[in-house]
């Protein structure tokens, strides 16, 4: 009845990012699709609800997305449009073409609950632990809802319990999974979210970039609440007027909700001079030619429950282009950089003094790039994690599902039946033998 051999069809949803936009779910499916898996995407985007676009092999599915008000009301909201598209989708994929894996990556957790009912008919479940999404909620909001947060810690657990695997991107977020999700060792592996080593030969900056100031400093990725440009405005503040420097510019490369917002705070601190807002860089390799040039990269995400437990994607790729990091001083940002960044334990002011030390020491700059490729190199490419997700998939794919585990129960049952049915027949006929013989 069920043939594990064909359990090669891919299903991979993720809603708060276009899957163009994501470059962890961009790498899966084309180490998937090498491997010889058939691979879907459902995620967020422009175009036809139900008509699909093809992307490097890989059939994109859309949903538009659809602003909310900030704050609590609107994360529920948007989250909760996104369940109704993404749930819609599904089936229209399982209808038309179907699926045997269903990869979701968070936020939010509730996607897991969409595909519950693909399980009980055989279909395996992937978790890719993207976010703690009970942090990240606590991070982002200055008055969280402890409804909402009981609601957030309630669909992580569920989410858990429903995979079939779950993966997640650092040791961190792994003992979370064993520990508050109560997950086996067996069925939680880490895939870290490495760069691509092509990325290794970019060493060629923008001219023009170059030519606007002396000193370019850059900070890329989302520009979410969470991600710390607040801390990073007020650093260069600091830099700009308390250090007495002015020769440096900072370029912000990457788009969020968060981003209005900065904009404001860079003009209210007397920073139109000292930022350029670049927006989102689609292609890459501009992008990180963009970054190639800069002359320090900055992680100013803060210590707290969420960022402490978070490998930053930013990080590396600033040191696949041999680039040195100003960082917070949190767990996981030492995992990544080591050597490669100077670290600051909270105060924004020793931010910019970090800053300033990197600009006026360019043997130091140099040496602390070349011990990011280095680490890159040798450990942390996305290459050095493709076996690790492979692993994953050829582990359920071997699996047995909820249907299988059903489908072998009744035969199981029915074999015993049957069994006792002979057994009591042999009985039977053993005692008319007995009282043949008694009465003979």
């Amino acid at each position: 009845m069920f043939d594990h051999a064909q359990n090669n069809r891919v299903l991979m949803i993720v809603e708060n990012c276009s899957y163009l936009h994501d470059a962890r779910v961009g790498k899966q499916a084309k180490a998937l699709m090498q491997k010889g898996y058939q691979v879907s995407v459902i995620s967020a985007g422009q175009g036809a609800f139900l008509r699909p676009i093809l992307v490097e092999g890989v059939k994109v599915y859309r949903f538009p997305r659809i602003p909310f008000v900030h704050g609590t009301l609107g994360y529920f909201l948007e989250y909760a449009y996104a369940t109704l598209a993404i749930a819609i989708l599904t089936a229209y994929v399982f209808l038309v073409q179907g699926f045997d894996i269903v990869h979701i990556a968070n936020p939010p957790d509730c996607i897991v609950l969409v595909t519950a009912i693909y399980k009980l008919i055989g279909k395996r479940i992937i978790f890719d632990q993207h976010d703690l999404c009970p942090e990240l909620y606590v991070c982002k909001f200055a008055r969280p809802s402890a409804l909402l947060l009981k609601l957030q810690l309630l669909l992580e657990r569920l989410a858990y319990k429903l995979a079939d695997h779950t993966i997640v991107t650092n040791e961190s977020c792994r003992s979370i999974a064993l520990g508050r999700g109560r997950r086996s060792p067996a069925n939680v592996t880490v895939v870290r979210n490495g760069p691509k080593m092509e990325y290794l030969k970019i060493t060629d900056g923008d001219v023009e970039l170059r030519e606007r100031s002396p000193h370019i400093i850059a900070f890329a990725g989302i520009t979410g609440y969470q991600d710390g440009l607040d801390h990073l405005c007020r650093a260069l503040r600091s830099l700009r007027y308390d250090l007495g420097r002015d020769d440096f510019l900072c370029i912000v490369l990457g788009d969020g909700d968060a981003l209005p917002h900065i904009k404001s705070m860079a003009h209210e601190l007397g920073l139109d001079e000292n930022m350029w807002f670049a927006g989102w860089v689609s292609d890459p390799e501009q992008y990180f030619r963009y970054i190639a040039t800069a002359d320090i990269c900055a992680a100013p995400e803060a210590s707290n429950g969420y960022n402490d437990r978070s490998t930053f994607v930013k990080m590396m790729e600033y040191m696949v282009v041999g680039k040195p990091i100003v960082a917070f001083d949190l767990p996981e940002n030492r995992i990544s950089a080591e050597g490669a960044a100077l670290y600051v334990s909270h105060s924004e002011r020793e931010f910019a003094v970090k800053l300033a030390e990197l600009m006026d020491d360019a043997a130091l700059r140099k040496a602390m790039g070349e011990v990011g490729r280095q680490r890159i190199e040798a450990k942390l490419a996305w290459q050095y994690s493709i076996p690790d997700l492979l692993k994953v998939y050829e582990l359920v794919s071997q699996s047995d599902g909820v249907a299988q585990r059903l489908w072998n129960r009744m035969i199981e049952h029915k074999a015993a039946a049957k069994d006792k049915g002979v057994s009591c027949r042999v009985l039977e006929t053993s005692a008319r033998t007995r009282t043949a013989n008694i009465r003979r």
